[in-house]
């Protein structure tokens, strides 16, 4: 699934769009909802932007597309109040499974960590001002997508804009389907260690990963090694020199960025308040290939005045990217609000 091989090929697929404005894609189906006399448009009537959003209901789930195919989403914009970014979660289903294939924080998943809003300049991910989400992963599926939005909060979210962009025509047979995961754990001095993926099954690849760091102690905090294990290693065969590496960056980073394939877009550190961090790394050029299970690890490793590597208690919080070909093993958690929200 390429991003612009194929671009100049004609192919026998037919373009589809859902939105608050046609929200089955159906043929000739958008701008068809009528002002009855209120909202914005009352002057202009049917066609003139009467439906442009919808409200997510408090602690409630909305189902946003639901796709037959076979078919592939191309391209997915969202945006929100940003107080949404950790109280909701985005879920995607493949083929009338009944566990996600992802899920993750509504923020997160589009890169903005810590449930703040800042800009991303990426290839797959962009978040553009102010806080609009892009998504351009391909998401090829073969009898029908479902998407949905959970809202965890016990306050409804009003103003939610979304559009899916997709095509309905047949997918390769090689096709692997889109999945992500996102995981939050505590590292300790004894286990100073964040586990970003495992419990995966199957053929596939690794495709990017996202970090939300909240960082404890005092000095640098990304000495630690981000190391892949495939296909049920005991010592890792991939293995890098330190987390600002991994994220493209060197010698601790002194400044944020955003590029296509890596960026660490958030450096936060105000006053009265605990340091943060929010990075990507996408592996589009060099996917991690695995042929039955994958486990990804970072660790958390600072500096002892004496030199040494220190062990860190840091918050860490992670998304991860992969194709694999399904059944996948379920990976979803019920989580309540107060174990999404940032430090």
């Amino acid at each position: 699934m390429s991003f612009f091989g194929d671009i100049c090929e004609i192919k026998n697929e037919c373009s589809r769009s859902i939105s608050a404005e046609n929200p089955d894609g159906s043929v000739s189906g958008g701008a068809l909802e009528r002002p009855e006399g209120k909202g914005s448009a009352r002057k202009l009537g049917q066609g003139w932007k009467v439906r442009p959003c919808i409200e997510l209901p408090a602690t409630g789930r909305v189902e946003l597309a639901r796709i037959e195919g076979p078919g592939t989403i191309r391209h997915i914009w969202i945006t929100v109040d940003s107080n949404a970014y950790r109280s909701c979660l985005i879920r995607f289903y493949w083929d009338g499974e009944q566990s996600p294939s992802v899920e993750a924080p509504l923020g997160d998943f589009f890169g903005c960590t810590h449930g703040l809003r800042y800009n991303i300049n990426s290839l797959p991910v962009a978040v553009n001002p102010s806080g609009g989400f892009n998504c351009y992963w391909p998401m090829p599926f073969e009898n029908c997508a479902r998407i949905e939005v959970e809202n965890l909060s016990p306050k409804p979210f009003q103003n939610f804009f979304y559009q899916i962009d997709y095509s309905l025509g047949s997918i390769p047979e090689s096709a692997a389907y889109f999945h992500a995961e996102w995981r939050r754990s505590m590292t300790t001095r004894e286990c100073p260690e964040h586990v970003i993926l495992d419990c995966v099954s199957g053929i596939g690849h690794y495709v990017g990963t996202v970090a939300s760091w909240t960082q404890f102690s005092n000095g640098w905090w990304g000495e630690g090694e981000v190391k892949f294990f495939i296909d049920g290693e005991e010592d890792p065969s991939i293995c890098t020199t330190g987390t600002e590496d991994y994220f493209g960056g060197a010698w601790c980073f002194g400044e944020s960025f955003s590029a296509p394939f890596c960026g660490y877009p958030l450096w936060k550190r105000d006053e009265g308040q605990v340091p943060r961090h929010g990075l990507y790394r996408w592996h589009i050029p060099d996917p991690i290939r695995f042929s039955n299970s994958i486990k990804v690890t970072v660790q958390a490793l600072g500096w002892y005045p004496d030199g040494t590597f220190q062990p860190l208690t840091d918050d860490i919080a992670t998304v991860a990217y992969w194709y694999q070909r399904e059944p996948h093993l379920d990976f979803s958690k019920r989580y309540s609000q107060d174990e999404l929200w940032s430090r």
